[in-house]
């Protein structure tokens, strides 16, 4: 079970990076998803989750509610996080998650606890 991040980058305040998380090795579809980020300094935190099954149930941080959206592409076996309206403080470490539970994060929340699989990190820094 492998999962790689990928799509961060530098991007102006106010602009925008669409994040892609693709697996190999398992359908994501059968998974729970979820968005993490760490900041220099900062503990690890949850960003955004996404259920498996059909429909899917999304989930938000407060801090990114209405800026950014998760959403699966189980044709290309990807999970992508668009994110809109950067702001400095989303410059961070991003990864991404998997747990194979159905819709964990209505229990738990959006928690680093909950997820088995990693991917490594993809750095999106957002400055002018």
């Amino acid at each position: 079970v492998q999962l790689q991040a990928s799509g961060g980058g530098l991007v102006q305040p106010g602009g925008s990076l669409t994040l892609s998380c693709a697996a190999s090795g398992f359908p994501l579809n059968f998974f729970t998803i979820a968005w993490f980020r760490q900041a220099p300094g900062k503990e690890r935190e949850g960003v955004s989750c996404i259920s498996n099954g059909d429909p899917t149930t999304s989930y938000y941080a407060d801090s990114v509610k209405g800026r950014f959206t998760i959403s699966r592409d189980n044709a290309k076996n990807t999970v992508t996080l668009q994110m809109n309206n950067l702001k400095p403080e989303d410059t961070a470490v991003y990864y991404c998650a998997a747990r194979d539970q159905h819709d964990v994060c209505a229990v738990f929340g959006i928690a680093t606890g909950s997820f088995d699989y990693w991917g490594q990190g993809t750095l999106v820094t957002v400055s002018s």
